[in-house]
């Protein structure tokens, strides 16, 4: 399986090039990232953000301070803005309380106390948690999405209704764990996902992972 996997990743890469993910200017901005991308499109996050550093509200002190009711307006381009600015708010509360606002001092704290601490905080969940862990704190963890589930599943190798934690074990179980290589393949099963394997109506002629007669069979 650590065979199949790797040659996909060539594959991709080879296909695609290096994605350059996650964009974002310092950790902060890819933490605020993460948030406001839950159940929205990135160019809608790109807004937000934007609105945000116009007002020179993209810090962890300036997002504590400002008033709910600005942020929300400021952060409405990427929808579900109520729920996203309490989130915003209990990651400001969670990076006071655990680093003073020193987001060097989370990189050097251990990987499963770290996300054991996010996942704690009202509004992150596992893929969230995970994103902030491995993008914006460069920790070797796999973030496992929807892209990741879909395309998977169609080539066989997982279960369409494995879980979270199923999913990332097969990846980091049958994977070298380095963060750089998280980090792309991650962003290069986004831009499968997002080119080819659509959820609707899926190019799988010119996918670059050409499957033969038999399901989950790679050529």
């Amino acid at each position: 399986m650590r065979k199949a996997l790797l040659a996909i990743y060539r594959k991709l890469f080879r296909h695609f090039g290096p994605r350059h993910w996650w964009p974002g200017e310092g950790a902060f901005e890819v933490m605020v990232g993460a948030i406001l991308t839950q159940n929205t499109a990135w160019p809608n996050v790109e807004k937000a953000i934007n609105n945000l550093k116009k007002e020179k509200a993209l810090s962890p002190k300036k997002l504590e301070t400002i008033k709910l009711k600005k942020l929300r307006r400021l952060i409405k381009p990427s929808g579900y803005y109520n729920e996203k600015a309490k989130k915003l708010k209990n990651l400001t509360a969670f990076l006071r309380r655990s680093c003073g606002f020193e987001i060097k001092k989370l990189k050097r704290k251990k990987l499963k106390e770290l996300r054991r601490s996010l996942l704690g905080v009202n509004g992150i969940g596992p893929e969230t948690a995970d994103s902030i862990l491995l993008y914006a704190l460069e920790k070797p963890v796999f973030v496992v999405d929807a892209y990741t589930r879909r395309i998977f599943s169609r080539l066989g190798l997982i279960g369409e209704n494995a879980g979270y934690a199923e999913i990332q074990s097969f990846f980091t179980d049958n994977l070298p764990k380095k963060t750089k290589l998280f980090n792309e393949y991650h962003a290069l099963i986004v831009e499968l996902g997002k080119t080819y394997c659509r959820k609707g109506r899926a190019i799988c002629g010119k996918c670059p992972l050409k499957l033969g007669k038999k399901r989950g069979n790679m050529v």
